[in-house]
C-alpha cells in the first residue's frame, strides 16, 4: 500500500515496515518467515511488531502520577484494567527516510491528561547481511521532564514445527511473577528449578509463558541473546544491548486457535507497570535522547 509502509530488502532478507504502530508487518529470509507477520490493512494484531513507547506492557487502571501531577491513559485491555503497550500505538506515524534497505519512521506523543513529555519518536530499521537492526530513539522536546520506557514487540517464528516442538535458549536467571487475573507484578522470582529455566537450552513444550525475564547473561559487550529453534533445522536469534535490561516473553497463548503461532520476545528497558514502580524507568529532561537497538537474524 504505497505511503503507508514501506518494503526493504537485502541480499535473502526482506522487511515489510508500516505505519501502524511503527511495526515490522513482514520479515522473511529467503522463502521463511522470521516473525509472524499480518495483513496490509485493519488493526495490528496481538501488537505484532509495534514499538510500544512511552511504556512497556501494562500500566495498571491507566493512571498515574509523575513530577506531582496525575495522568490517565485509555484502558485498552479493559479485561485486565490496563493501559497496554504505551501511547505510541495510537498516534499517527510517518516515513522520514526511505531507501532499498533502510527506512526511519516517526511519531509525535504530545504533552496531555495521558503524559506529561512532548516526545519526538523515530524508529530506523536497516536490513543487512546480518539480518534486520532496529533503533528506536526518544527526545523530550517538551519543558517538562518525561517518564520514558519503550520495547518492540515481535513474534519470532523458528520453522515450520509447532512452537511447542521448539528449542528455547533464554539466558536469564530472575523473572517478574505477575498475578494470574491481571498478570501485574508481584516479586521477583528465580529461574532456579523453575518452568521458566531455559538457561540451558530446551523443548518449549506445553509451558505458558507471559513474563518478563531479567538478570540475563551477556558477552563482553553487553550484548544478550535470545534464540528459537526448530527440530527441523532452521531458528532465528534477537540480540540487544545493554539499554534493554529486561526481555518479556510470551508464548502466544489465546483462549481459541489460532494460538501459539509465535513466541514473543521483547527487550523492555523497564519491567511491567514501571509508571507506579519506577523500576528502570528513564526520566528523560527537556531536550534529552534516548536510543536503544536490536537485531533479529536467521539461524540455519
Amino acid at each position: 500500500m504505497p505511503g503507508t509502509e514501506v518494503h526493504l530488502a537485502h541480499g535473502p532478507y526482506s522487511a515489510v515496515v508500516t505505519l501502524r504502530g511503527g511495526a515490522v508487518r513482514e520479515l522473511r529470509h529467503g522463502d521463511r518467515d522470521l516473525v509472524v507477520g499480518f495483513g496490509p490493512d485493519g488493526p495490528v494484531p496481538d501488537y505484532r511488531g509495534v514499538i510500544c513507547a512511552p511504556w512497556p506492557n501494562r500500566l495498571a487502571d491507566g493512571t498515574y502520577s509523575y513530577g506531582g501531577k496525575s495522568y490517565a491513559a485509555a484502558v485498552n485491555e479493559p479485561e485486565r484494567g490496563a493501559a497496554l503497550h504505551g501511547l505510541a500505538i495510537h498516534r499517527p506515524w510517518k516515513v522520514l527516510e526511505a531507501a532499498a534497505d533502510r527506512a526511519v519512521l516517526g511519531c509525535r506523543i504530545p504533552a496531555g491528561p495521558d503524559y506529561p513529555g512532548d516526545l519526538e519518536l523515530s524508529v530506523t530499521y536497516t536490513l543487512s547481511d546480518d539480518g534486520l537492526h532496529g533503533m528506536v530513539r526518544a527526545v523530550n522536546t517538551g519543558a517538562a521532564a518525561a517518564p520514558y520506557g519503550v520495547c518492540p514487540h515481535p513474534y519470532l517464528v523458528a520453522g515450520p514445527s509447532p512452537l511447542d516442538d521448539w528449542t528455547l535458549d533464554l539466558p536469564a536467571a530472575a523473572y517478574l511473577e505477575v498475578t494470574p487475573d491481571r498478570l501485574l507484578p508481584v516479586g521477583m522470582r528465580q529461574v532456579d528449578g523453575d518452568a521458566f529455566d531455559f538457561r540451558s537450552p530446551r523443548r518449549l513444550g506445553p509451558v505458558k509463558i507471559d513474563h518478563a525475564f531479567t538478570d540475563i547473561a551477556r558477552d563482553g559487550a553487553g550484548l544478550a541473546r535470545v534464540r528459537v529453534l526448530d527440530p527441523l533445522g532452521t531458528g532465528v536469534e534477537l540480540e540487544w544491548g545493554a539499554e534493554w535490561p529486561w526481555v518479556q516473553v510470551h508464548t502466544g497463548d489465546k483462549p481459541a486457535r489460532p494460538d501459539r503461532l509465535g513466541l514473543a520476545v521483547e527487550p523492555m528497558t523497564c519491567p511491567p507497570d514501571a509508571m507506579h514502580s519506577g523500576t528502570d524507568l528513564v526520566h528523560l529532561q527537556p531536550g534529552q535522547a534516548h536510543s536503544a537497538g536490536w537485531t533479529i537474524r536467521a539461524l540455519g
